[in-house]
């Protein structure tokens, strides 16, 4: 059956026709909905981890049982992933082990623009680069085969233009594989030194047949080969993968001859090179790092690159064609001038109470990812450091203890509850194992917001909505040695105040839980909007230090959109005139 789909859920699709069996990621744009569409199929067992390090393991402990399995993150994610990851590629599998990263070039969601091919390369296993939704299909079945047939995990990398782009595919039925026992094996399974030497050569004789095999496209897998010529004008030859491929056929269609790479790792060398030898001028077209360019320039070969092409950003059909020299077609321009829409806080987030008295209070707040992130951006400009997962609770400890007593009294961490089951537990343990006078600040919003709303250990379900255990962070604190753990409202003002002026004057670690769900929850219930009397608004703006949407002035008065406003009352707390309340 034909149809039309995202990118990502048709790697699902692939991983369930593929008799995948169990699933464990955690979620990250753009590779979020991969495990949440897998888990729209039964017989597939799916979970969000706690982090991307924890599901690898999962998944590896499922190809070791003997069940084909799946691991999903975005590129940052892959960092953490990479302990289990790299010695992985030494014990190899017993049941296929599929590994899906997504880049974000251009940084649509993410703190930075690294590229993953580097792990394949660096960790010595095989990397699959589809290019649309159909591809993303075949090359998740594919992926199984050649994990089972060369005794590897295999990498999927995804981008956001392939992850969240639709195109047409052709499904199947879901076909289960031979059962592979589990057979106790010590000299693959247990990485001891004595035995991890000995399964170094392995990994280097598997990466000389995977090398052949992805230039012959020969051996025991018999599918659509990975990588194709499509000849054209001899000119101009370009080798190319993902994203970059369509623009590129787009732009040149039959007046270039073109090398699509569907593995980036390991290169068909003797293919490059047949390829190099019929075409005038090589040229390789890749988005962030030349990292097929590099490997074409140390076979010898004389190409273009990033001599031409940026090191940064995504790549489009328009900046292919100027960068080549080809004519580029007219943009007309828009008569206006369209007013700047940063991006902001929902009306009615939790996070924003808690960050107004963060900014009041003139504390230095190390942050971590989410969407308590938009507290860096004004009216509150409230965050001074965001690095990676967990970082705010580690990196305060390392700040408090370098400034001591000059710190310790106005410096904060702020974290979500996803990001602190993620990985702000261990920086909390090293807080209270070493005792850096140090405040951090848990935002319990009872959902990882950032990505789309997915469950996470503190929410109580798991990622099918069931019922499943649910663990208690005052409790938790408390057990890692942390005595002072206070919990407050965000939308109480007054009380944020207090309990932040309290604990920050403590000489002790502690922990205070902001605690109030996302407001576009589908179970939180919202009151009426609220209306400004006119007559009492005086036009002093106090209000508008919220930076809420549903706030604005018109005619030197404050004025509140009833389409947004969900009456959470934190504007009326700080209106001196009474002017913000009531039901319109």
């Amino acid at each position: 059956m034909k149809e039309l789909l995202l990118g990502n859920k048709a790697l699902a699709r692939g991983l369930y026709e593929a008799g995948c069996s169990v699933v464990s990621s955690y979620p990250g744009t753009p590779s979020t909905e991969v495990t949440e569409e897998a888990a729209k199929f039964k017989e597939i067992y799916c979970e969000w981890a706690p982090n991307e390090k924890v599901a690898m393991e999962v998944a590896f402990g499922a190809s070791l049982a003997g069940k084909r399995s799946f691991c999903g993150m975005k590129h940052v994610g892959m960092n953490v992933a990479a302990d289990p990851m790299f010695t992985a590629a030494y014990t190899g599998v017993n049941a296929g082990l599929v590994i899906c990263v997504a880049d974000d070039p251009g940084m649509h969601s993410s703190q930075n623009e690294q590229d993953s091919r580097h792990y394949a390369a660096a960790a010595k296993l095989p990397m699959l680069e589809p290019s649309d939704s159909a591809e993303a299909y075949e090359f998740a079945k594919l992926a199984y085969e050649i994990s089972e047939t060369f005794d590897t995990p295999v990498i999927i990398k995804m981008c956001t233009r392939v992850a969240h782009s639709q195109s047409v595919v052709e499904t199947g039925e879901r076909v289960l594989p031979q059962e592979k026992p589990y057979l106790k094996n010590i000299a693959k399974y247990v990485m001891m030194p004595g035995n991890a030497i000995r399964r170094h050569p392995v990994v280097e004789e598997r990466m000389r047949k995977l090398a052949a095999f992805a230039d012959e496209q020969t051996g025991e897998v018999s599918v659509c080969p990975l990588n194709r010529v499509e000849m054209g004008g001899t000119e101009l030859g370009i080798i190319t993968s993902s994203t970059c491929y369509q623009y590129v056929k787009e732009v040149f269609d039959k007046k270039a001859s073109i090398l699509k790479l569907g593995m980036v790792y390991p290169l068909p060398e003797q293919a490059i090179r047949d390829f190099a030898s019929k075409v005038e001028r090589l040229i390789v077209v890749e988005e962030l790092d030349p990292f097929i360019e590099n490997q074409c320039r140390a076979m010898g070969l004389a190409v273009t690159g990033k001599d031409i092409f940026p090191l940064e950003g995504e790549f489009s059909q328009n900046l292919i064609a100027e960068k080549l020299g080809l004519p580029v077609p007219a943009h007309e321009s828009l008569k206006e001038a369209l007013p700047a829409r940063p991006p902001a806080m929902c009306s009615g987030c939790p996070h924003r109470g808690l960050f107004y008295t963060l900014a009041k209070n003139k504390c230095t707040v190390l942050g971590d990812i989410g969407c308590y992130t938009l507290g860096a951006v004004a009216p509150f400009s409230a965050m001074d450091m965001t690095l990676c997962m967990g970082a705010s609770v580690s990196g305060l400890h390392g700040f408090n203890k370098a400034l001591g007593k000059e710190s310790e009294g106005k410096t904060v961490a702020v974290i979500g509850d996803s990001t602190f089951m993620h990985s702000g537990m261990t920086g909390l343990a090293n807080i209270a194992y070493n005792q850096s006078n140090s405040t951090v600040i848990i935002l319990d919003n009872s959902i990882t917001g950032m990505t789309g709303h997915q469950q996470n250990p503190t929410t109580g379900y798991n990622i099918k909505g069931e019922p499943a255990g649910k663990i208690d962070l005052e409790s938790l604190c408390r057990a890692m040695g942390i005595e002072r753990v206070r919990v407050v409202d965000p939308y109480d003002l007054a009380e944020c105040d207090r309990v932040l002026k309290e604990e920050l004057a403590a000489e002790e670690p502690s922990v205070i839980i902001s605690r109030r769900p996302c407001v576009l929850l589908k179970y939180v219930k919202t009151n009426p909007p609220l209306r400004v009397n006119g007559e009492k608004c005086v036009g002093c703006k106090s209000c508008m230090r919220l930076g809420c949407p549903a706030l604005t002035v018109k005619n030197k008065r404050a004025v509140i959109d009833a389409t947004l406003c969900v009456g959470c009352g934190v504007c009326e707390q700080l209106c001196k005139f009474g002017a913000l309340g009531g039901i319109q």
